[in-house]
């Protein structure tokens, strides 16, 4: 990215980090709050609430950010309540390398804090300064937390599921990843005043992006390299995953290759390095991988299609496009 991007990022990220402390701070009982602020503390890149402030500043939000931080702080909060849940239905030990809340404190603790964050996300967007867009906005907000809940299930039935399709995945991945990045763009853009139009064209580049980047997510935890990802490669396989990368591959075997495929996706071996060799050679044989990237390069083509019609702050529309660039070249 230019050095004048990564200046207005990281100075977005600071401004939404500092504004984020205050949201569960020295609230009482702690052992409410402290979990909240805990999950907060170790967030990642926040790169949903940098989608929310770029689109609000393209929309012409001020240099206070008034409209589009409570959007941000919304967003973010909401995301890290799914991932609290989540952890708790996958039993996940670890969150970002730290303990996960119901490792931490206990089970009730984190269902409950949880359900306090859900209830924080609608307190931000009522705390919109532009009074008459708030209706449009938690309509908006629900239909995309509704989408990212049924993207969840869909994503638990496939575990137990043989029959599914690649349309199947690709819808999954749509409502447990890519409506969230729209919904964040279109959220930012409604606070800031923008019209509908505009909105639903930056809601349709988060979406695709989302899209981009699952797609481009399977691909490193596969292929990439674990040193540079900081993860388990073949973590998908080992856990029988059926990512777009195995849907494909089952598509393009023979009989033979296909039960063999099947196979190894119906039982966990003790040392998976044989499975996930074997495996990773079945979809290099049809050029998976190659195909994978085409599909992901075309959905962020169609993206930035969306995004060249809005008519908006042409600054914070590359910075825009050089974050989703730089999102999407990454190794890890």
């Amino acid at each position: 990215m230019q050095p004048s991007t990564v200046r207005t990022l990281s100075d977005l990220r600071e401004r939404f980090v500092e504004q984020l402390a205050d949201v569960a701070a020295d609230r009482q009982p702690r052992g409410l709050y402290e979990p909240i602020e805990y999950i907060l503390r170790i967030g990642g890149k926040r790169v949903r609430p940098l989608l929310a402030l770029l689109a609000a500043r393209i929309c012409g939000d001020d240099e206070e950010l008034r409209a589009g931080m409570p959007v941000a702080l919304a967003v973010e909060t909401f995301h890290n309540f799914t991932l609290l849940h989540d952890d708790i239905m996958d039993d996940s030990p670890l969150r970002r390398g730290q303990p996960t809340v119901h490792e931490r404190w206990d089970v009730n603790t984190a269902i409950l804090s949880g359900d306090l964050m859900l209830i924080q996300a609608y307190e931000h967007l009522c705390a919109v300064p532009v009074r008459g867009r708030i209706a449009d906005l938690l309509c908006t907000f629900n239909r995309v937390a509704t989408g990212v809940c049924e993207g969840q299930q869909f994503d638990v039935d496939f575990e137990v599921r043989h029959d599914v399709s690649i349309e199947d995945y690709l819808h999954m991945i749509e409502l447990k990843t890519a409506v969230l990045l729209g919904g964040a763009l279109e959220l930012g853009a409604l606070a800031a005043g923008a019209s509908a139009e505009t909105a639903s064209h930056l809601y349709a580049f988060g979406r695709l992006t989302g899209l981009a980047f699952q797609l481009h997510d399977d691909l490193l935890d596969t292929f990439g390299d674990g040193v540079e990802t900081g993860k388990l490669t073949g973590n998908d396989i080992i856990r029988n995953k059926k990512t777009f990368l195995y849907l494909k591959t089952l598509e393009g075997l023979n009989h033979t290759d296909k039960q063999e495929l099947i196979h190894w996706f119906s039982h966990s071996p003790a040392d998976p390095a044989t499975k996930v060799a074997r495996v990773t050679a079945l979809m290099q044989q049809g050029d998976v991988p190659q195909l994978v990237a085409q599909l992901r390069d075309e959905f962020q083509a169609e993206a930035y299609a969306h995004l060249d019609e809005v008519k908006g702050n042409p600054r914070y529309k590359q910075v825009l496009r050089e974050l989703t660039e730089n999102l999407l070249q990454r190794n890890s």
